[in-house]
């Protein structure tokens, strides 16, 4: 294997792992818009 291909799968995995680890320890905020809908009763059964 050359070293430009070495390197290249260095790097493959250098940024697999750390996008992994940055999804992994990500905390998203939550959505904080209220959402309201009207059922009608129709819909339900008795």
């Amino acid at each position: 294997m050359s070293i430009v291909s070495r390197f290249l799968v260095a790097l493959v995995l250098t940024v697999v792992v750390g996008g992994g680890a940055f999804l992994a320890t990500w905390d998203p905020p939550p959505p904080t818009a209220k959402v309201e809908k009207v059922i009608p009763n129709d819909r339900f059964v008795r």
